[in-house]
């Protein structure tokens, strides 16, 4: 038996938005009786009665106006019960016919376990409804909150990976691929919207957010209390970054305040050094300009890195027949960003202009510098071609064409980007 939910989609653009379809209702024989409960409880399901030690009887949130809303579900409280196969069986063939949002969660908890994040948004009532006219602002309040939950989750995804006050593009290719499998449900209004994180590849993602919000919560309350910024230095460590500063400015922005709430998936219990029930963490629009404080000190002293880059040789330019020019690289090894770009002496320039028409890549030393988001190398030394045989030039340069991304290759790389992420 398969079943079809509507109610849950990738964390994307609009665009890109798609069903979470062809699931499968979770086989009974690998449904722990303890996590069904604990799910149906999460989602709003009560307990009403029941045997005790036995089994309970579960009735869903939402009895009235929805199909299917006023059945119950027997549930054993372990695989003791004799009967409890067969019960499982039921329960779990009710939720797949049930339109019910709360079942297809529970569902979808069940197949893969997942932690997971809650974001509240209050937003205030305008006089011709709670946005205004009728739909007029309702869009663009929901991508509000859609983009700042996914800016937040980047920027856990970014401190899995490293630690940083400032990451820049740094780190960031793998951190997006790392939120591939998260799945969001609906958002009505732009006031909630949870996300469901795979333990599976995500659980890592999670557990530092879940330290990062605390210790920036901290650090605002000490910057409010005694006027020392010391705090976000500290909090760096816990995931505390310019990029986890400005998801929260873009999530309380507009709103009268904000909440994050985490649950952890009841199949893989809760993970070494965090609270079995976090407690919501709050940031209101008082906040915001501490935060905005945060995010430029991040930005300003975030060092830069000294480096010795691989890359294939994929732009150049310069003014003149002769002399020095700039180019850019598709890094291959010694950085974690996608390109960069470096200004070179005449004989440099050469050298890398003789490498990009045989079709190898070359290596150059420098320092990889914050402005422009970590995408340029400065004080350039050291270049070389890299020697390659025929087999490895010809996979070389398919791979290029292969990998190409047009999302790699940011307007911020062209001439000018020194504006872009200057605090």
């Amino acid at each position: 038996m398969h079943w079809h939910s509507p109610n849950l989609e990738p964390l994307t653009s609009p665009s890109e938005y798609g069903d979470f379809s062809d699931s499968g209702t979770p086989d009974p024989a690998h449904v722990d009786p303890a996590v069904l409960g604990a799910l149906l409880h999460r989602h709003g399901w009560q307990r009403r009665g029941g045997a005790a030690g036995r089994y309970g009887r579960w009735t869903p949130p939402a009895p009235h106006g929805t199909a299917g809303g006023g059945s119950s579900l027997l549930v054993p409280e372990s695989r003791a019960f004799p009967d409890c196969s067969d019960l499982l069986e039921e329960a779990l063939t009710a939720l797949s016919r049930s339109a019910l949002p709360s079942a297809r969660e529970v569902l979808y908890g069940l197949s893969v376990p997942s932690d997971e994040i809650r974001w509240e948004r209050r937003i205030p009532e305008g006089p011709g409804g709670p946005y205004g006219p009728q739909g007029a602002a309702a869009w663009t309040v929901q991508e509000q909150l859609r983009s700042a939950a996914r800016q937040l989750l980047l920027a856990g995804a970014l401190a899995e990976r490293a630690r940083a006050g400032y990451y820049g593009a740094r780190h960031r290719g793998q951190a997006e691929r790392a939120l591939d499998g998260v799945l969001v449900g609906p958002s009505p209004g732009g006031r909630v919207l949870t996300a469901y994180v795979p333990v599976d590849g995500g659980r890592g993602t999670v557990t530092r957010l879940h330290h990062a919000l605390h210790a920036a919560r901290e650090a605002v309350d000490y910057r409010r209390a005694t006027g020392g910024m010391e705090a976000f230095d500290a909090a760096v460590e816990a995931g505390v970054s310019r990029e986890l500063a400005d998801a929260l400015i873009a999530l309380v922005r507009g709103s009268e305040g904000a909440a994050i709430a985490l649950a952890w998936a009841p199949a893989a219990g809760v993970p070494a050094g965090c609270a079995a029930r976090p407690e919501p963490v709050e940031f209101s629009p008082g906040d915001l300009p501490v935060l905005r404080e945060a995010a430029a000190r991040y930005t300003r002293d975030e060092p830069a890195v000294p480096v010795r880059v691989a890359g294939a040789v994929v732009r150049m330019r310069r003014s003149a027949p002769g002399g020095g020019g700039t180019i850019r690289l598709r890094v291959l090894a010694g950085a974690e960003v996608p390109y960069v770009r470096a200004v070179l002496d005449e004989e440099a320039y050469r050298v890398a202009g003789h490498a990009h028409l045989v079709g190898v890549p070359i290596r150059v030393s420098g320092r990889l510098q914050r402005r422009g988001g970590f995408r340029r190398l400065t004080d350039a030394t050291d270049v070389s071609p890299v020697p390659l045989d025929e087999v490895e030039r010809d996979r070389l340069m398919k791979s290029l064409d292969e990998s190409l991304d047009p999302a790699d290759v940011l307007p911020s790389d062209e001439e000018g980007d020194e504006h872009q992420d200057a605090p």
